[in-house]
């Protein structure tokens, strides 16, 4: 009697066939709703984790390019009465004091500017050690060697820079001196947007050192001297 109890407890031990094939069935129907919702979400988790590193970069551009301009100096060229500034609508020059641990003491010219490659359009700062220049601040990217490129912005992302004086006219270009304001104008190229994040800096610097008298030279003041005492 007692082996035939363990005989039949034996058999019913473990699955059927049949409920061996509803599991799989019920596993199958189970994958099936996490494939779908995955696949409903998953792009726009993909989209918003673009977005948000997007964001990042244009908030550290931004960063860099304040630090920096409000950092320009009145420098002077070798010609009197000519300072080194030169900015369009795509990039800006000037000179600043050299930032950084690993950088020498001293001044530096700096440079931002819109470059294209094989990935599009992208705003890249470079640097190169300050010299006298002969001339005006006009045309720096032809009379400095830049180096040390540096992206810090990438599109859909454009910046579009504008300059004003005292009078408070903003104009798309400016050369030799300081301007008081530079306008940072943030677009977005694939719908032309002005972005909010947009803003504007002042150089910290707003006055140029004054120019020397121009004075007579030693021998006309001696010949001049001369006839008075006559």
């Amino acid at each position: 009697m007692r082996r035939t109890h363990i005989r039949l407890k034996a058999a019913t031990a473990g699955f059927t066939m049949f409920e061996a094939l509803v599991a799989v069935a019920l596993m199958g129907i189970i994958m099936g709703v996490l494939a779908t919702v995955t696949a409903q979400w998953l792009p726009n988790w993909s989209g918003g984790l673009l977005r948000i590193q997007r964001n990042e970069q244009l908030a550290i551009a931004l960063d860099r390019l304040v630090l920096d301009l409000a950092g320009a100096e009145y420098v002077s060229a070798r010609e009197p009465g000519r300072w080194v500034f030169d900015g369009d609508e795509s990039s800006v020059s000037f000179v600043r004091t050299a930032l950084g641990p690993n950088d020498r003491t001293g001044l530096e010219f700096v440079r931002f500017s819109v470059l294209a490659n094989n990935q599009g359009r992208a705003l890249v700062r470079t640097r190169a050690p300050f010299a006298p220049l002969a001339g005006d601040g006009r045309g720096l990217a032809s009379k400095v060697a830049f180096s040390d490129p540096v992206v810090l912005l990438r599109e859909p992302y454009h910046i579009v820079f504008a300059y004003a004086g005292a009078n408070g006219v903003w104009k798309s270009s400016w050369q030799d001196s300081l301007p008081r304001a530079i306008r940072l104008s943030v677009l977005d190229t694939f719908t032309q947007r002005l972005l909010p994040v947009s803003t504007m800096v002042q150089p910290h610097i707003t006055l140029a050192a004054p120019v020397p008298e121009q004075t007579e030279a030693p021998s006309q003041l001696s010949a001049s001297e001369g006839r008075a005492v006559r």
